[in-house]
């Protein structure tokens, strides 16, 4: 038996305008989540970013209009803090300390990449005597705090006549001191298939040949993941250059920036601040130029298609 073409006609005409309401409940509640979670997100963002924020805008206050408002915008902007910053209380500008950072930085950012790959290639492909205890050691340095090795570390570098000198920076990065690269990396090379180091072996090519020409390149990744890591933390390190440098001529940033702040009541903090935002840039420029590397080597585990 068959319905009838009008009466099909009349049920549809009945359920369309429930169809139409519900779908139209559904789109405005789908439309108030994603409103609310925007918001939130903004939100808590912005509560974030606002001391950056306002760090940049004290940059180009005056020293009463610094400690007279919290806004971040200034309402009469100067560029004095940047230049008498620059200028500094020293013999030298703020480009000589600049300068030292990079010294330091570009020689230990090297030296890690190149002593933890190699170390972490020996433990990742390798059976030898011990290995597993050498390794439970490294990893047990990790719980280390780093001020039990401050003392000891102090002493040799003392005797070995390297004090004021960048060499206590660049030294123990050359010998992979930083076991937490290391562990990193060992877990990367984990997860990557032994079939093509193989099948150079079988070509005549040594551990080390591999290591250059196939590893490496899959390595890639977690390698810039390590450098940019480095690359930041030695950016911002503060008690090491204080500890093992004392000549003004020889100070990073990071010194400088501490240098810079006098004790007295009429200290200019556009200037300070000011430095501490040119400070902040080479951290920031690497970082987002790094950024889909970096995410790739932290998130993906070395796993390759």
């Amino acid at each position: 038996m068959s319905i009838p073409d009008t009466t099909l006609a009349s049920a549809k005409a009945l359920v369309a305008p429930v169809l139409d309401d519900t779908s139209r409940a559904q789109i405005r509640a789908e439309r108030m989540s994603a409103f609310v979670r925007y918001t939130l997100l903004i939100t808590v963002g912005f509560l974030m970013l606002y001391p950056l924020l306002w760090l940049v805008g004290a940059s180009f206050k005056t020293n009463s209009e610094i400690f007279g408002s919290i806004g971040f915008i200034p309402q009469e902007p100067t560029l004095d803090g940047y230049r008498k910053g620059w200028e500094t209380s020293t013999p030298y500008t703020f480009g000589r300390f600049f300068w030292n950072t990079f010294l330091i930085i570009l020689p230990k950012t090297i030296f890690t990449a190149i002593s933890c790959a190699l170390v972490a290639y020996g433990f990742a492909r390798f059976e030898f005597p011990y290995k597993k205890l050498l390794f439970a050691s490294l990893i047990a340095t990790l719980l280390l705090p780093n001020v039990v090795t401050r003392i000891p570390q102090y002493i040799l570098f003392r005797d070995l006549g390297w004090l004021d000198t960048y060499l206590p920076l660049w030294v123990p990065s050359a010998f992979a001191g930083d076991a937490f690269f290391v562990f990193m990396l060992v877990q990367f090379l984990r997860a990557i298939p032994r079939d093509m180091e193989e099948a150079a072996r079988v070509d005549g090519a040594n551990s080390l040949q591999t290591l250059i020409y196939i590893v490496v390149p899959m390595l890639m990744p977690a390698l810039i993941s390590v450098a940019l890591f480095q690359f930041m933390w030695t950016m911002n390190d503060f008690l090491g250059p204080l500890i093992y440098l004392s000549s003004v001529q020889s100070f990073p940033v990071s010194l400088a920036l501490k240098l810079s702040i006098d004790t007295t009541e009429a200290f200019d903090w556009n200037r300070i601040l000011a430095m501490s935002v040119l400070a902040l840039l080479p951290a920031l420029i690497v970082f987002f130029m790094a950024q889909r590397y970096f995410i790739e080597g932290i998130s993906t585990g070395g796993v390759k298609g």
